[in-house]
């Protein structure tokens, strides 16, 4: 009983004498520290079984002869659907993997969301050193930071590293110092701010603010009355990555339903007030239906959905006014016929750093 105590007590668990008190805290310490935990798998459970329905639905209607359908919607909505099923397979592939599995999936996907960004965007031969710097060497190097926040490595002088000071300020402060330096150092002068501002946005967006994400699996969250969270972190990601593509449907729903005012029909004619307005709050709702896989409280759970899909609708519109700007409709081809990997993340990439600091701030 002793041994138990003091491996408790290294454990920060309060020492217990009674042999039945001992199992129970035993489950306890391993239902805390789970991680994929009952609540994460009946949510990713639903989430396929609505995939599944949904493709036999879009199956149906494919093979369904009526002038009443719009085959170009449908077609749109088949091809939308693939693209759903692509990222569910590789959300849920990372969270199998645990925690550095689903790191360095998220460091692939920002990795290859910044390669479509920079191949749509002209560059120069001065712009290769710092490319191959950006795309070889701070996109890895943010994930090897996030990946190492958790380790509880030490200075000499036996203090912890923080982490979270390093890949916070990393990319915007000492990548968008490099950039320009490097791209001076090439002797190419023309063009030379836009050039610099070009890969310098897309590191931000792509990597810097997509890294945010997986750092969630980090944060040793409490809820708001101050008892410490029990649930899976990974439940928190996939609550985070769902209600970011919720957001993304029910704002294409609402605005085909609305009135068509549009916010900027020369940047997004898809983007209208209605569309915006109707799916934060109807964000909001299924938020509130899901808080039972976070540390938030039905309201909380709910603002913040509504922040996420606010924030998602602002990435969309900026992601589509460089598009527009670039001559281009899609950034890659992420599934045959139907938009790249940055056209399906715009979402996530703006609103994953709010998201985590938001929850960093409050619940931690």
């Amino acid at each position: 009983m002793l041994f138990l105590n003091s491996i408790f007590a290294q454990a920060d668990v309060p020492l217990i004498s009674d042999p039945a008190q001992t199992a129970v805290q035993i489950g306890q310490t391993v239902a805390q520290r789970a991680w994929l935990n009952m609540p994460t798998l009946i949510l990713a459970s639903v989430v396929l079984i609505i995939l599944a329905i949904s493709s036999s639905i879009a199956h149906y209607l494919t093979h369904k002869a009526s002038h009443s359908l719009n085959p170009a919607l449908v077609q749109r909505f088949v091809l939308r659907l693939w693209a759903w099923w692509l990222m569910f397979a590789i959300l849920i592939a990372g969270l199998f993997l645990n925690r550095v599995g689903t790191i360095v999936l998220f460091g692939l996907v920002s990795f290859w969301a910044f390669r479509e960004f920079i191949t749509m965007t002209p560059t120069r031969r001065g712009d290769h050193r710092a490319l191959f710097w950006s795309l070889v060497v701070f996109t890895p190097l943010q994930y090897v930071l996030i990946g190492l926040s958790d380790s509880g490595l030490q200075y000499w002088n036996g203090k912890t590293i923080d982490f979270y000071g390093i890949y916070s300020i990393m990319i915007p402060v000492y990548a968008s110092l490099f950039i320009p330096a490097r791209i001076a150092m090439a002797g190419d002068h023309k063009r030379f701010l836009e050039r610099s501002a070009q890969i310098q946005a897309g590191l931000l967006i792509c990597v810097y603010c997509l890294s945010f994400a997986p750092a969630l699996l980090d944060l040793h969250l409490f809820e708001s009355n101050g008892k410490k969270w029990g649930g899976s972190n990974a439940g928190l990601l996939f609550f985070f990555v769902l209600i970011s593509q919720v957001s993304d449907v029910f704002q294409w729903i609402w605005s085909r339903m609305g009135r068509r005012n549009e916010i900027a029909k020369e940047v997004s004619s898809s983007r209208t007030w209605d569309g915006f307005l109707g799916g934060a709050l109807s964000t909001g709702i299924v938020g509130a239906m899901l808080y039972w896989v976070t540390p938030f409280t039905p309201w909380e759970a709910a603002f913040m959905s509504i922040v996420v899909a606010s924030l998602g609708f602002a990435g969309g519109m900026t992601m589509s006014a460089i598009k527009r700007d670039r001559g281009v409709h899609d950034y890659g081809t992420l599934v045959m016929g139907h938009a790249g990997v940055l056209d399906r993340i715009d979402t996530l990439c703006f609103s994953a750093p709010i998201f985590y600091h938001l929850t960093r701030f409050f619940f931690t």
